[in-house]
């Protein structure tokens, strides 16, 4: 779904693509055009189309993602095949690891997800200003989610381009804390960075932009107050959100390949160990299944899992 009008000035065109992709911000100026996110590696080809269509013609000067999580640059290598000129950007901290293509350390083999290889040109420093199409960003660190992640922030519009930072409802999985690091800490650090920005407008990784700031800051505290006093709490909704983004690739999936892609998935093992080593592996993932399709997240018919019908 496209938005042009409403919340965002002219030159910017939110493609809101739901959560296994993350929304692209397409920007289009007099002399530059650049695309901010990507989307994931199965939806590329969509991304692709999307892109051109909003181009209209023109070419893609820029690539620039806020991080590096497979649902936000999953795009970048269709886009760098389309556009052989574009210069892709990335946060400075996993600049090596994209050199040297260690998907161990980029996360998507212990994640079990898919990112094709891609290359980058550039590097979104914190502290530097960004010009994209005809707006001039501030780059700002935002860790937490990721502790890489960058947030771009418009002062003339007052307009923040936030990735999984904050959302209208919470913000991403705060996955160092899964691996025994700090942070709910760095969390709470960009939320306080945000609120200071005193954004007008945010433009999310996942979901519709909003203009309630004040309101998503409040319901983030809370979420972040709550996986403080009880990490599991937040280690289950994690190992949920794994098992529901795989099954959103998938479409469909054998209760056996499922028992062997969670007992092969790094993320998913170590999860188990850290905060739920007492209950053994198998019977843990039959229970995590029935906690999903109770909540209507996954539909289970006899061995096969699948999404659920939209309406």
């Amino acid at each position: 779904m496209a938005h042009t009008g409403g919340l965002l000035p002219h030159g910017l065109l939110l493609l809101e693509r739901g959560w296994l992709s993350s929304n692209n911000l397409v920007c289009i100026g007099r002399d530059q055009t650049a695309v901010i996110d990507t989307g994931y590696a199965s939806h590329a080809p969509q991304t692709l189309a999307l892109v051109r269509h909003a181009l209209d013609g023109r070419a893609l000067d820029v690539i620039v993602n806020t991080h590096l999580h497979s649902d936000h640059c999953g795009g970048n290598a269709a886009l760098q095949a389309a556009y052989p000129q574009v210069r892709t950007l990335i946060p400075p901290g996993e600049a090596q690891r994209v050199a040297l293509w260690d998907a161990q350390a980029l996360s998507y083999e212990p994640t079990g997800q898919q990112c094709p290889r891609f290359s980058w040109q550039g590097l979104v420093q914190p502290g530097a200003s960004l010009r994209l199409g005809d707006h001039d960003f501030e780059v700002h660190a935002a860790p937490g989610h990721d502790p890489h992640a960058v947030v771009l922030f418009e002062p003339q519009r007052r307009l923040l381009v936030s990735g999984d930072a904050l959302w209208q409802r919470g913000f991403g999985i705060v996955f160092p804390e899964l691996q025994g690091e700090s942070g709910f800490d760095e969390v709470e650090a960009t939320l306080q960075l945000i609120e200071g920005l005193k954004p007008r407008v945010v433009v999310p990784g996942h979901g519709r932009a909003f203009d309630t700031v004040d309101d998503a800051l409040a319901d983030a505290r809370r979420r972040l107050a709550g996986y403080r006093s009880d990490p599991v709490r937040h280690a289950r909704h994690a190992i949920k959100v794994l098992i529901k983004f795989k099954l959103m690739e998938l479409q469909r999936w054998s209760l056996a390949h499922f028992l062997e892609w969670s007992s092969a998935t790094p993320y998913v093992t170590g999860i188990h160990a850290r905060f739920f080593a007492k209950e053994p592996l198998r019977p843990w993932l039959h229970k995590l299944v029935g906690e999903l399709a109770a909540s209507a997240a996954i539909v289970v018919e006899g061995d096969l899992l699948r999404e659920p019908a939209v309406a």
